[in-house]
């Protein structure tokens, strides 16, 4: 199809929530967090499950697939479609019951996962796995890729926190998925039951088997679980409109371990053997990703090992026997839950700050999430790094080593047909690696696009057509999500960078910290959608503006999205006067929050005025621009001209004040606001100097004193220097001070 009206039109009359064929609808959902990019058609956002339906009929009849999206943070391309994009935050998002006897909830797919932790804490449960993405993924999107998270040793993945399933076929069949061939579609048992051989030989047995259709939870002696084999299929075999799932006792204290070891293959040998003795979390980090790690015990690599207990007296004892059974030569031991919260964040922010190497060059995912037999993983990252430096490429492993499960950015040069070529390589051959070792390419993220090609490596080829005929039997017209698990299109194709320009584009700002190019600035956006948080945690206040609105546009990812898609000029086709980039900017409130908080160092108050400056050259500034991107000047006119108690009294007379506020372009809601007779540097230079010693006061009129920069100092107050590029080292840095100044408390050695 060319013309897409009469598919908008028919959309349109059918559903009830939000119909978007705009460009920048389908500009903000063109990429996840992963290397690829597919343009839309258009977004749905669908306000119940009758919505659902009638969405995929009328797709079936245009013959246009439709994809599943929740926070559309997905590692490896499945969160992205050439067709429809159904979006599940907007309105299919709620919690729709919670049982504290029967530990279940019911939830919708578009619900944030912190959402439901939120409402079980109270009845002293919680959802057992917990991605680092917490605060903005789905559960949707959690049971499409049967996501596990840091918990995982101890609650397993999402599959095994589910009980039943509400899903609609591409055909519009409604099915209850359960155990016991409940809600098995017509042909599945039938399917399963002639190769119950290969299903009980071809499957890996490690906890963190991701990669591929779970067929063997279909098994006779595993219960015919319908609903847990259909966890991690991605969107590929039916869409999600409400699940049952379980929760879990939430210990009241928590303690965390943290060792020190030489290398993160002797932190790895070491997580397999920690296990026994019960722990909530077995993490591991190496040095390069953790560039200095000030408060964390003498190493190269660490283990994070979190242990519980009904008070934080019995978690600590845990977690000191955990440290005498470690046998490490330095270790930490942390009670205090702010302590912990602030070496947490270190790991929490890891598939963000990974995305640079220290020397601030880029790295990409890709490799996001193999998986090992835990007893293996040593071994495993001695080959992985053999393999990283024969290639000639550089990663940070890091992540859940008590799981086997291995997460690393790699610097791959995704920009040249060479650095493609060698992507492809390497994928090849660690694939082959990770199948030696007996593991799993993907152990939490899902195959979509970046592995999906290489499963017959790990599964062999009759396996691969069986998961096709699988697929066949739960979507026989290919209508969802096509080119993911099956029939999958190459890994090295569709990447998100190829639309990029060949040059950089001029700009008015340095960037120093890219090198002076812009679009490696807008690069720096990886999709994380930390901006994406609704409630403050801690510190952080990345995105006032997507908190207050909810629409991606108004996020610092959806804006980073906008000026992606106008460098690319092929949804965005105006460049620098594009209407739509300056719609979604008009919100940014340029409180630099994104610089600070996110874990890649966007600055979108920087791309803002950049973006502006271009767009107005030569054109008439909105009087708004003039009033209040001059109000210093204005001010020090006012000033230097003694007219601040005339302005504030025509600001008193109604009429004139409707006037001034209609010539500046501001809201005629807003109060003018009196002006100070005199400014503060004025007041400064004349007032008297305190009482006291010197250097016990403020100092001598017109100079700060000494005493309070002294007191800014002991308190430690983080300042970046001017220049400083985040990736090198600068905002890290920044913050670091402060996370130490936590870690100190609550804390033994």
């Amino acid at each position: 199809m060319t013309d897409h009206s009469g598919l908008r039109a028919e959309l349109r009359g059918v559903v009830r929530g939000e119909v978007g064929f705009d460009v920048t609808s389908r500009a903000l959902v063109t990429m996840d967090a992963s290397n690829y990019r597919r343009v839309p058609l258009g977004v749905v956002a669908p306000r119940d499950a009758d919505d659902v339906a009638a969405v995929l009929e009328v797709c079936r009849a245009h013959g246009v697939p439709v994809v599943a999206r929740g926070g559309g943070t997905s590692i490896a391309g499945q969160a992205t479609g050439a067709g429809v994009v159904l979006d599940f935050t907007r309105h299919m998002n709620g919690l729709l019951e919670l049982d504290p006897v029967t530990r279940t909830a019911v939830v919708q797919p578009g619900l944030v996962l912190d959402r439901l932790q939120e409402a079980a804490a109270p009845h002293g449960l919680r959802f057992g796995p917990d991605p680092s993405t917490h605060s903005r993924c789905t559960l949707g999107g959690m049971i499409g890729n049967n996501s596990c998270g840091a918990h995982s040793v101890a609650w397993g993945t999402t599959a095994d926190s589910v009980r039943e399933l509400s899903v609609l076929t591409a055909r519009g069949q409604r099915l209850r998925l359960g155990r016991d061939w409940a809600g098995a579609p017509e042909g599945l048992r039938e399917l399963t039951e002639g190769e119950l051989a290969r299903l009980r030989t071809g499957f890996p047995d490690l906890p963190r088997r991701i990669s591929g259709y779970a067929l063997d939870a279909l098994l006779p002696e595993r219960g015919a679980d319908v609903a847990r084999s259909f966890c991690g299929s991605e969107g590929t075999l039916g869409i999600l409109t409400e699940a049952v799932v379980r929760l879990v006792p939430a210990p009241r204290a928590h303690a965390l371990a943290v060792l020190g070891y030489g290398d993160e293959s002797a932190a790895a040998e070491a997580a397999a053997g920690l296990l026994p003795y019960g722990p909530l979390t077995v993490e591991g980090m190496a040095a390069d990703l953790v560039r200095a790690p000030a408060g964390l015990p003498e190493g190269g690599a660490w283990l994070f090992v979190e242990t519980g207990g009904e008070s934080a007296a019995e978690a600590g004892a845990r977690a000191r026997e955990i440290v005498r059974a470690a046998d490490v030569s330095d270790s930490l031991v942390v009670t205090e839950p702010a302590a912990q919260r602030a070496l947490w964040r270190i790991r929490e922010d890891a598939s963000g700050t990974a995305t640079r190497m220290p020397d601030g060059s880029e790295a990409w995912p890709g490799w996001e999430d193999c998986a090992v037999p835990p007893a293996r993983l040593g071994g495993y990252l001695r080959d992985f790094r053999a393999l990283l430096t024969a290639h000639g490429l550089r990663g940070t492993p890091y992540g859940h080593f008590g799981d086997g499960c291995i997460h690393v950015r790699i610097d791959f040069d995704l920009l040249t047909e060479a650095g493609v070529g060698r992507f492809r390589r390497f994928s090849e051959d660690l694939a082959d690696l990770v199948v030696e070792h007996g593991g799993s390419l993907s152990g939490e993220h899902g195959d979509g696009q970046a592995r999906a090609e290489l499963l017959p490596r790990m599964y062999g080829a009759e396996t691969v057509r069986l998961f096709e005929r699988a697929k066949a039997v739960w979507d026989p017209d290919d209508l969802l999500n096509p080119g993911m698990l099956v029939r999958p299109a190459p890994l090295d194709t569709g990447l998100r960078f190829s639309v990029l320009p060949r040059r950089p584009v001029d700009v008015a700002f340095g960037y120093p910290a890219d090198d002076g190019d812009f679009r490696a600035a807008v690069r720096r956006c990886v999709g994380v959608a930390k901006c994406r948080t609704t409630t403050a945690a801690g510190p952080a206040v990345m995105c006032p503006s997507f908190r207050v609105t909810g629409e991606e546009e108004h996020s610092t990812r959806g804006r980073a999205r906008l000026l992606h898609e106008m460098l690319a000029g092929e949804l965005v086709t105006d460049g620098w006067r594009s209407t739509e980039v300056r719609d979604a900017l008009d919100l940014c409130l340029s409180c630099k929050g994104c610089r600070s908080d996110c874990p890649v160092g966007v600055d979108m108050a920087t791309y803002k005025a950049e973006f502006l400056h271009h767009h107005y050259a030569g054109r008439r500034r909105p009087a708004a621009h003039l009033s209040m991107g001059r109000l210093p000047q204005w001010l020090r006119w006012v000033a230097r001209t003694h007219t601040a108690p005339l302005l504030n009294a025509l600001a008193a007379v109604g009429p004139l004040a409707g006037a001034g506020k209609r010539l500046a372009g501001v809201a005629a809601e807003r109060r003018i606001p009196r002006l100070a007779r005199r400014t503060f540097t004025g007041w400064w230079r004349t007032r008297k100097p305190a009482p006291g010693p010197r250097g016990a006061g403020i100092g001598r009129p017109g100079r700060p004193g000494r005493a309070v920069a002294g007191h800014l100092h002991r308190a430690s107050v983080p300042l970046r220097r001017p220049g400083r590029r985040p990736g090198a080292g600068g905002r890290r840095a920044a913050r670091r001070p402060a996370a130490d100044a936590a870690a100190a408390r609550g804390t033994d050695r």
